[in-house]
């Protein structure tokens, strides 16, 4: 005699042997009535590398060339099983926590919960659908970061436009460090999901490594048909772990009155606090924590209602469910909003422009700190709302946003409030960014990376010393036309200026004496990177030396000229140094980090390697 259970499970099995063969339906029915409890396979199992990269966050290579890019992660592998710093794998922008900790990071959002640990992203699309029953990522340099993935319902390819979009988590962890930087294969154990999938996500956090991560490859496992579940037991509730706390719990509810006599309350004690201690105590809560509560009582509703509990808002974390009915949900509540995270939202139709234009009219007069990166859902009209309901803006930043048109950059330049404006691998055109310049003369923190539209960055660094000469920060990480003429002049005029990164420019030539000329006109540098500058010789290493003794990051990846004297004169006018990294100087083998790591400590001396 069959019980309920099997019951019931051979109904499921009699409905699904109508897409499947008799023979796996027979075969599925005597795995039931035998007891047994595995999968059963219903299909044979595919195995596909990425065809395509839709999408992702940053990327440490340059736009026009496949050298160190997320591109590289579509098709077979290119280095695995080798293990070291190769150009063909895909690396992501920053690794460690000293990223985080420069004068232009800004500060971090309260109330983002503690298991989102995510920093970049990578989509991929296969070709065929499947339900995945493996993914494999080919780690081939300080592997570790990966901290989420994740599968949609869409399907990339597909002509005809999402109606509903749907993100499940296939598996998630917090950050590690690999013992050791050597290549591996990543294949953790997945959730079987009930759609099948042709688009994954890659969430990483590079925070705990000593260097960057690279990927090679992505391999997602899955059959055409969805598996059958295993068949479960139902789980037995003992009746001896009830708890008999019916006295306590009535007791919540009573209190003595005057009379001596117990008195019904609605709120126990809770309506006994002060108003600002029970604020206090719901500002640790989560957002959606914070919207089950309200829920509750009309007492907490009141509470987790109050605009003071929304004065910082991170969207981030709930990028996967975010729509325009959740900021219409929320647009009550956020009349006191000061800073707002949007970023990674928003795309494949989830927000629409009618639903953010109405939460930024509403919400958006008091902002002062814009979170939209990677936000591809903005247009023009957008950035026109922006610019008009947010005019006491500090903060905007459009890192990744690369499928803005050149036009809508010009309503930046209403914003003449800007302290930070972050444009990292975004169109922006040369008049667009000269105009921005010209009204946000309060600029102090500008990053242009990977900005390849702006033909002439001389003209950009003149504008920059004439207009703003507070500046404190700037990013021109593969600017490739700034030449030392251009740097002379935007040295002389910022000289504020604590973070200047200007790797992988190939136009910069030390021996135009520019390297020096900067090392002397900015005293409170912090941190430079001169990235791939093959130029970069033992005079400027002096120079900075002495010049600039609060020095923290120096990156001169790629160096031929310098030697282990004038880094060691460095690491001893230095004392706050941090990080050197010295990859790829030939002229500095291991044996000399090795050396100078013994007497610097303190320092953090990268020398990547490639084998």
């Amino acid at each position: 005699m069959l019980t309920i259970l099997s019951m019931f499970y051979y109904i499921c099995l009699r409905r699904r042997s109508r897409s499947g063969t008799r023979g796996e339906a027979l075969t599925s029915r005597r795995a039931v009535e035998s007891g047994q409890r595995a999968v059963v396979p219903v299909s044979v199992e595919l195995e596909q590398y990425a065809k395509e990269v839709l999408d992702f966050s940053s990327h440490y290579g340059s736009e026009n060339s496949m050298s160190y890019t997320m591109w590289n992660l579509a098709g077979v592998p290119n280095v695995y099983p080798s293990s070291g710093d190769f150009t063909q794998a895909a690396v992501f922008r920053t690794y460690g926590k000293w990223w985080q900790q420069c004068a232009s990071a800004p500060p971090p959002f309260r109330r983002t919960p503690k298991d989102f640990h995510s920093r970049d992203y990578i989509e991929l699309g296969f070709e065929e659908p499947v339900y995945p029953t493996a993914v494999e990522v080919l780690e081939t340099y300080y592997p570790g970061a990966i901290v989420q993935i994740l599968a949609c319902s869409h399907n990339p390819f597909s002509q005809n436009p999402p109606t509903d979009v749907r993100w499940e988590v296939l598996w998630s962890g917090e950050p590690t460090k690999a013992l050791t930087p050597q290549a591996r294969q990543f294949s953790p154990s997945i959730k079987l999901i009930s759609f099948p999938t042709n688009l994954l996500r890659l969430e990483v956090n590079s925070s705990l490594l000593d260097y960057y991560t690279e990927l090679d490859a992505v391999i997602l496992h899955g059959v055409k048909y969805r598996p059958l579940p295993a068949l479960y037991k139902l789980h037995v509730i003992d009746i001896n772990d009830v708890s008999d706390g019916e006295e306590e719990l009535s007791d919540l509810a009573f209190r003595q009155g005057s009379d001596g006599k117990l008195q019904r309350t609605e709120n126990g004690y809770f309506d006994k606090l002060p108003y600002e201690l029970i604020q206090l105590i719901l500002s640790h809560l989560t957002l959606p924590d914070l919207c089950r509560l309200a829920q509750s009582c009309k007492l907490l509703y009141q509470h987790c209602c109050d605009p003071l509990q929304y004065t910082q808002l991170s969207l981030q974390p709930y990028w996967a469910r975010l729509s325009d009915a959740s900021l219409g949900h929320l647009q009550s509540r956020c009349t006191l909003l000061q800073r707002l995270n949007l970023s990674w939202t928003g795309n494949r139709g989830a927000l629409s422009l009618t639903g953010f234009s109405s939460f930024m009219k509403a919400c958006g007069h008091n902002l002062v700190s814009l979170e939209l990166s990677c936000c591809h859902f903005l247009n023009e009209a957008c950035l026109d709302v922006i610019s008009q309901t947010c005019p006491e803006l500090q903060e905007l930043n459009l890192s990744s946003c690369d499928r803005l048109h050149p036009p809508a950059f010009t309503h930046i330049s209403k914003l003449t409030s800007l302290r930070r404006l972050v444009l990292y691998r975004t169109k922006i055109e040369q008049t667009a960014i000269l105009s921005i310049l010209t009204f946000c003369i309060q600029l102090r923190h500008l990053n242009l990376g990977s900005c390849c539209r702006i033909e002439d960055y001389d003209v950009v660094a003149s504008m920059l010393a004439a207009r703003c000469r507070s500046l404190c920060s700037l990013d021109l990480w593969r600017c490739r036309n700034l030449t030392d003429r251009g740097l002379t002049e935007l040295v002389s005029g910022c000289r504020m200026l604590e973070e200047l990164d200007l790797g992988w420019c190939p136009t910069l030539q030390s021996s135009t004496g520019c390297f020096q000329h900067l090392a002397r006109s900015l005293p409170r540098l912090r941190k430079l990177f001169l990235t791939a500058n093959r130029t970069v010789c033992d005079s400027d290493i002096e120079e900075l030396a002495a010049n600039c003794p609060s020095l923290q990051h120096l990156d001169i990846l790629g160096t031929r000229l310098v030697n282990a004297v004038s880094l060691k004169k460095l690491l001893q006018s230095c004392p706050s140094l941090l990080l050197l990294d010295v990859s790829f100087c030939s002229q500095v083998d291991m044996r000399v980090v090795q050396e100078l790591g013994s007497l610097f400590p303190n320092v953090a001396i990268k020398k990547s390697f490639t084998q």
